[in-house]
């Protein structure tokens, strides 16, 4: 939905305390800081309108001009998602075989990955973002959209928060090339696939590799006023 020139509304955004403030900011970390990849699904059903929910969640991630160029496919069918493990395996066998970089395998190894992609049959739901390179008018003609790559990665993290919120579990799955995922799902010529997110449960007995994050000094640098204890640190 575009923005009608000079239509805007009041925002009433909610005024909390600095405590209040940041009781939010550490449980919602501490409750982020719990999600992980999961590659082994059950294929227990989720309901439908749960996953709706989530696709509304991401839809609400600010977008370049609003354009809001993203579209989801959801996939239950079994059939279609046998054909989509089928074409990924393929262009993972590939990238296992000769395209990754010795360095870029070595890398992948702790975290026991393989050409092997069960989950895009077992998990109940695959929800392939596409992101729009441009609209199409009416008439066929092309309509730009802006910062479509950032507008996208933007409500794929709202989308994967928005999973985990659900008790549910995802990966991102980036098989490359994904061209095939335009020719299974028809999608128009204005669309480009983005990212494959397998949808589910996890399976009863699940692992994951033992990662730590890296720190917050790690990933920051403060910029502050020089009295101020956060004054910029060279890492």
């Amino acid at each position: 939905m575009s923005v009608t020139p000079n239509s805007f509304v009041t925002y009433h955004p909610e005024h909390l305390s600095t405590e209040e403030t940041l009781q939010r900011a550490q449980e919602f970390y501490q409750f982020m800081d719990k999600r992980r990849t999961v590659r082994d699904f059950s294929d227990m059903p989720v309901a439908k309108e749960v996953v709706e929910q989530l696709l509304l969640t991401a839809s609400t991630a600010p977008s370049g001009a609003h354009k809001q160029p993203w579209t989801f496919c959801v996939i239950s069918d079994p059939v279609l998602k046998k054909q989509v493990r089928a074409a990924a395996e393929k262009e993972e066998f590939d990238s296992y075989n000769g395209r990754m970089t010795q360095e870029w395998l070595e890398d992948l190894a702790p975290l026991g990955t393989d050409w092997q992609k069960p989950f895009l049959e077992t998990a109940p739901y695959l929800i392939v973002v596409f992101k729009k390179a441009y609209d199409l008018k009416d008439d066929g003609s092309k309509r730009n959209n802006y910062y479509v790559s950032e507008s996208v990665g933007i409500a794929c993290g709202f989308l994967i928060a928005a999973i985990h919120q659900a008790g549910l579990v995802t990966l991102t799955h980036t098989p490359s090339p994904m061209n095939f995922l335009t020719k299974l799902l028809k999608r128009p010529e204005n669309e480009r696939p983005f990212l494959l997110l397998p949808v589910g449960y996890p399976a009863a007995e699940v692992k994951v590799p033992n990662l730590k994050r890296k720190i917050l000094e790690e990933v920051t640098s403060w910029y502050g006023p020089k009295s101020e204890n956060n004054a910029a640190k060279p890492l």
